[in-house]
């Protein structure tokens, strides 16, 4: 007579969670995460998406005592006017122009000042120079453009006396057209070129240091390490840094261009950000005005798209 051996019951198996029961037990899990977040989750909550309900009013004769909801859609006609706009052109020109400027030049000179603090081998010198570099980035633009109007103020300023002496002029650079330009970008330069070193400092930091100790063995000096190890290493942050920039191409920052803007050098300083503020604020175009702060939203997206298909192109790594 044989007996079967009784089989070992298998162990229950866990019912699955459903989805609110994790969405539950990982909110639970990471709530001092997802607690310190929400400041900022607030912030683009509160200050860009919900102004994005406004910006209906671009498609519409907008008139404050009937409200968005009860003025008229017009359609496109606000982008037409400010598209056969006479003033375009020129606002145009003068956008790209500091654009320009803020790309080619002072965006290139913060991987420079990067890249020489980098090889700083005294902690204390590189710490005081960073520190003193930093100390800009948190003065308003207000003080900034004060600091300026000191230095460059007729017959009492240094940097005044210094120019004129140089160029040989006597002109008020404050108020020339052909200064306005170079005031603009030695000022971008002194006051963010430090600020803008930190992501790049962070990025040299993970630099694999075998690979500058072989380059020394193989004979390679100071400058073929930079060239051949750390601007490749940091050459993804680069990329990704230079697709935001350009997606900010043509918001050239309206508080430093206004301040620095006055009726003598109005030609060349009225850019799409303070022609948003004029014909807004002071005019009361509320609808025309948004339909030129969207515009230039529309041509930045388009902007970070094409770079970015471009870094691709490239082998390079993009953002999306």
């Amino acid at each position: 007579m044989t007996t079967a051996l009784a089989a070992d019951p298998e162990p229950p198996r866990p019912r699955p969670r459903s989805r609110p029961q994790r969405l539950r037990r990982d909110a639970v899990r990471y709530r001092w995460l997802l607690l310190l977040m929400l400041p900022g989750v607030l912030y683009f909550a509160l200050f860009r998406f919900w102004p994005m309900y406004g910006a209906r009013i671009a498609f519409k004769n907008y008139i404050p005592f009937l409200g968005i909801d009860g003025s008229e859609w017009v359609g496109l006609d606000h982008f037409q006017a400010f598209l056969s706009n006479p003033d375009f052109t020129r606002l145009l020109a003068n956008t790209l122009i500091v654009a320009a400027l803020s790309l080619f030049i002072a965006f290139p000179l913060t991987i420079v000042l990067a890249l020489l603090l980098n090889e700083l081998r005294l902690q204390i010198l590189k710490r005081t120079v960073q520190t003193l570099v930093y100390i800009p980035h948190f003065l308003s633009w207000t003080v900034v453009v004060s600091i300026t109007a000191l230095l460059f103020a007729i017959g009492t300023g240094p940097l005044w006396t210094f120019f004129s002496g140089l160029f040989g002029t006597d002109a008020n650079m404050l108020a020339d057209p052909d200064w306005f330009r170079p005031l603009i970008l030695m000022q971008m330069v002194w006051k963010d070129t430090g600020w803008g070193t930190i992501i790049f400092l962070a990025a040299l930091a993970g630099v694999d240091q075998e690979q500058y100790e072989a380059a020394v063995i193989d004979g390679a000096g100071r400058w073929q390490r930079v060239w051949n190890i750390t601007i490749p290493s940091i050459m993804p942050t680069i990329t990704v840094l230079l697709i935001l920039h350009t997606g900010q191409i043509l918001n050239t920052g309206f508080e430093q261009i206004y301040l620095m803007s006055n009726s003598l050098n109005r030609t060349v300083a009225d850019v799409f950000d303070t022609y948003v503020y004029f014909a807004g604020i002071e005019q009361g175009a509320y609808s025309y005005s948004t339909a030129v702060g969207l515009f230039k939203a529309l041509v930045g997206l388009v902007l970070i798209f094409g770079t970015n298909w471009l870094a691709k192109r490239f082998n390079q790594q993009g953002i999306f």
